[in-house]
């Protein structure tokens, strides 16, 4: 499963790179990370962060997120360890319904 590194903001601004959307793929967690998805797509398609926390002895569910058709885009976060960290690796998971004209970018404030 690849790992796509965040991009980090700064003072002097960023121009995200964007890159395809692949099925699988992980992103190191942090308070200021976020998944930036872009789909434009002729159909709606769902992001999942699969959640690995738990609150008071109950699982966190995972985060699902509709990214709208056509033009659609979806700021998603912050992508924080508590939720999210793998317990092998502290990446957090994240599945894509469809790839098919989706490109994101993981960004840090």
């Amino acid at each position: 499963m690849p790992t796509l590194n965040p991009q980090v903001v700064s003072l002097g601004g960023l121009t995200p790179t964007y890159g395809a959307a692949v099925a699988n793929t992980k992103i190191p967690c942090g308070e200021r990370t976020f998944l930036h998805v872009k789909n434009t797509a002729g159909s709606p398609m769902t992001v999942t962060l699969t959640a690995t926390g738990q609150v008071r002895g109950s699982v966190v569910a995972d985060t699902q997120v509709t990214v709208p058709a056509t033009s659609g885009e979806k700021l998603i976060g912050p992508i924080t360890a508590d939720l999210f960290a793998g317990a092998v690796d502290g990446l957090c998971a994240v599945t894509y319904s469809s790839t098919t004209s989706v490109t994101a970018a993981a960004l840090r404030i």
